[in-house]
Parts: structure tokens; sequence; C-alpha cells
């Protein structure tokens, strides 16, 4: 069972996908991850790119997020996204798109960049890289944006591209059962200073 953890929506249960094409970050690391992110959610701007049921977007926006673009190719995720957000009654601060994360990214505007993004592909389609070279092409994250990476292995992040890694700061790595969680700070095209 899935459910807000704190916030204007705390315990509240959340719909799932039914099978095994989708695994929802577990109760543990996602608390473990928002007790990572602390004081970035507040006010955010949020992109949950492989949204699968929303809950991580859910949860920053239960904790104060002030927007978030929930996108998930499945239609099915899109019914239980919808059926979340209108248990949570945070639609109003959500979009949903039914879009590949390719498409997504190319309709997003760059003038209202993201500050929180969460990236959680399915494991062996290697999504990440791609996800975050669109990201930084596209002008997409604000300055400073944390983004949240979970991946099979730590290097499934960057695959070694180091001008790709360059653009970032590894702030944390941690794993939770088959999840790598790494948390990354974007340091923009010049990179870390």
């Amino acid at each position: 069972m899935m459910r807000i953890i704190t916030g204007k929506a705390r315990g509240v249960r959340l719909a799932t996908l039914a099978g095994e094409t989708t695994r929802p970050t577990s109760e543990r690391a996602k608390e473990a991850i928002f007790s990572m992110l602390h004081l970035s959610v507040q006010g955010a701007r949020v992109l949950d790119l492989f949204a699968g049921s929303g809950q991580m977007a859910l949860e920053a926006l239960s904790r104060g997020a002030a927007h978030a673009l929930l996108c998930d190719s499945s239609r099915e995720a899109m019914a239980v996204i919808r059926s979340n957000l209108e248990k949570t009654r945070l639609s109003p601060m959500a979009e949903v798109l039914c879009l590949d994360h390719d498409a997504c990214l190319r309709r997003a505007r760059p003038d209202e960049p993201f500050d929180l993004v969460f990236l959680d592909p399915p494991y062996a389609k290697g999504l990440i890289p791609d996800a975050l070279r669109l990201l930084t092409a596209r002008g997409l994250l604000a300055e400073n944006a944390t983004l949240v990476c979970e991946s099979a292995h730590p290097d499934d992040v960057f695959s070694g591209d180091t001008t790709l890694a360059s653009r970032f700061t590894v702030l944390n790595q941690v794993r939770y059962g088959v999840a790598c969680v790494t948390l990354l700070r974007y340091d923009g095209e010049g990179g870390a200073a």
C-alpha cells in the first residue's frame, strides 16, 4: 500500500498500477528521498517524468511544491495518476501528459524551468542519460535544480558521458533494495564552479 507520508494530503492511500511493468518507489525509499530533499520542495516547480502512479510528484505537492507536471506514456498510468490527484485534492496544482519522455520535454516551456525533477524510468531501457541531455539542451532546469534519479546501478545515471556528468554534482547516492537513488544538483552548462 502506498500513501502520502506528510503534508496537506497526509495519510491518503494511493492507487497503484496492476502488474509487474511498473515498480513503485518503496515507502522507505520515498521517506529517505524526501528527508534528503528537505527544503528543495517548498514552492518548487516539479517534473515527474516517468510518473507511474504519480506518488513522487504528489508527495512533493503535499509538502508544499507549487506545481507539478506528471508525464507517463501509459494510458493506464494516466488513469491511476488522475485518480490519485482526485483522492489527494491536488489536481489544481498539477498538469498531466500522456506522452513519452522525449515528447514531454519538447513540449515543456523553458521560461518555466523545473526546480525538482524525478526520473524513475524502466531500468532496462537506460533512459536517464537521454532525459538529462534533453532537460539541459532545452533549458528546462532552474539554476541549482535538484534531480532524483532511480536506476539499477549508480553508473546508469550518466552511462559514461563525462560531458553530461560535468553539468551536475552528485549530492548523494543510496541503495534501497533493487533501486539505486542518486540525488543530483544541476550546475549549468559550465559545470560546478
